[in-house]
């Protein structure tokens, strides 16, 4: 189950979370189970990360969440011909 919680612009905790890809003050990059999650802001930091249990918290302000598609490996033929 993936849930998002954000507080007051301020806290955002997310459940479901398989893997954090990137984090920097102002973005991150967490990825769910079929797609990737970007979190953009100032001030960015992961406060709890527990990734038995799929929960990253982060604080900060938070300023924009968005889904994105996962960046699937194209086989070499494909790239070859593209």
């Amino acid at each position: 189950m993936q849930s998002i919680l954000l507080e007051d612009k301020s806290k955002l905790t997310i459940n479901g979370a398989t893997k954090v890809l990137s984090s920097t003050n102002t973005q991150a990059v967490i990825e769910m189970q079929d797609q990737n999650l970007i979190v953009l802001g100032q001030n960015i930091e992961i406060t709890k990360l527990n990734l038995e249990n799929n929960e990253v918290v982060f604080k900060g302000e938070i300023n924009s969440i968005k889904y994105s598609q996962k960046n699937e490996k194209k086989n070499i033929i494909k790239r070859l011909f593209k």
